[in-house]
């Protein structure tokens, strides 16, 4: 197979999120900060940890790694992604920011990636990102852009749109992972029944978010740590480790799908604990 036509192939995740997303513009609307009740702080001093799911996914998704942290005496909270767009999303993430005393710890899964890259720029209480099989964009990267560099994502094969009206009357679409598809997709190391309910409860991404260019990037000045899983069949390893080393970050491995927090809770944690360790 020559270059061109591996090129071709590599172009295919993400095409149809991309044509909506040209097709409808940017957002407009506004969407409100992120809502959680204020960690109460550690008494053993250590940083607050928060957790941003991505597309496809919800707050619930972080449940395991949640029980761990608590357990360890973390303060934690477990922020609403908005999935509207990088730069809302990201605004709503560091309205939360703003309102934690403290050392954070921002960890963000698949998009939640870009959107803690972002959300983190300028907040002077971020002292570690951590990022778990998630994208870490460049400043005018998206994750559409992204998800074209190498092969081997299935994404473009499984999403379904819905189209949706904003509240300025602007067009969009909402991106689901079709349910049948989305045990093999997402989450092909968890139990069906588990998968059944997140295919169930996923939030969907808008084509505007799936499209938008990030700012510039806080793993640029800010201590990064990389959780890899090397069976993702949304971002694939080789994309990851692409991304993860160019920020500089602390690399680890971890044998599962993309659904890493759910399958591996105690992989996911310890990384995070070990960013904490080193916040003072």
């Amino acid at each position: 197979m020559n270059r061109h036509s591996r090129l071709r192939r590599a172009r295919t995740p993400l095409t149809l999120a991309a044509t909506a997303a040209v097709a409808t513009g940017l957002l407009a609307t506004t969407v409100g900060p992120a809502s959680a009740a204020k960690p109460a702080p550690s008494k053993a001093g250590k940083p607050t940890v928060v957790l941003v799911h991505g597309a496809f996914a919800d707050s619930s998704s972080w449940n395991g790694v949640i029980k761990r942290l608590k357990q360890h005496g973390y303060p934690v909270v477990a922020a609403a992604n908005p999935l509207r767009g990088v730069s809302i999303d990201a605004a709503a993430v560091k309205n939360l920011l703003a309102a934690i005393d403290g050392p954070v710890v921002l960890v963000g899964h698949s998009y939640g990636g870009a959107v803690i890259s972002n959300a983190a720029h300028g907040s002077d209480n971020v002292k570690a990102l951590v990022y778990a099989d998630a994208f870490l964009p460049d400043k005018g990267e998206s994750a559409n852009e992204l998800a074209s560099k190498f092969e081997g994502s299935v994404i473009g094969k499984v999403l379904r749109p819905v189209p949706i009206t904003n509240p300025d009357g602007s067009k969009d679409f909402d991106f689901y992972i079709d349910q049948s598809k989305f045990h093999k997709a997402f989450g092909a190391d968890v139990p069906a029944s588990t998968a059944g309910l997140m295919a169930v409860t996923q939030r969907p991404g808008t084509g505007t978010a799936l499209n938008e260019p990030s700012g510039e990037p806080a793993w640029k000045t800010i201590p990064s740590w990389a959780v890899v899983g090397t069976n993702d069949r949304i971002i694939p390893r080789e994309l990851q480790l692409y991304m993860a080393k160019r920020a500089d970050a602390r690399i680890t491995e971890v044998k599962s799908s993309h659904a890493v927090s759910v399958s591996q809770p105690d992989a996911v944690t310890r990384v995070i604990e070990r960013a904490a360790r080193t916040v003072r």
